[in-house]
């Protein structure tokens, strides 16, 4: 199991020219993705990511921009079957944002509610 990426709300994808200037990095990739409202920005650090996220219309980025200002928005982590978690966690009383899994930019994704992990709105991710 490893951090998959963690994610970054910002409001413009141009915040990547901080980490590729003074860090070395490289935007890896910036994909839209129409369903959850956003155009994304991977940018590689070490054996994970960086994933910023730019709000492309109101949906749950737009709102957290709104509410908190630019910052980090999920810790995603990577499982093998995601959907023995979600079973695994949905009967253990977890409040989940998604019980089923969906696609993301990179294979499945689900998201586990802030309630029940002190705080972080945590996605998991199988490639």
């Amino acid at each position: 199991m490893n951090i998959h990426h963690i994610g970054i709300a910002v409001k413009s994808l141009e915040r990547a020219q901080f980490w590729n200037q003074f860090f070395n990095l490289e935007t890896e990739d910036i994909k839209e993705i129409p369903d959850q409202k956003v155009k994304i920005a991977f940018i590689p650090i070490g054996e994970s990511r960086l994933e910023l996220l730019e709000p492309t219309q109101e949906g749950p980025v737009s709102s957290f921009l709104e509410k908190r200002g630019e910052g980090i928005h999920h810790l995603a982590i990577e499982v093998e079957d995601i959907e023995s978690v979600l079973r695994a966690m949905k009967a253990a009383g977890i409040a989940l944002i998604d019980e089923t899994p969906r696609l993301g930019a990179e294979g499945k994704i689900a998201f586990v509610h802030p309630k029940s992990t002190g705080g972080i709105l945590l996605e998991l991710v199988e490639p």
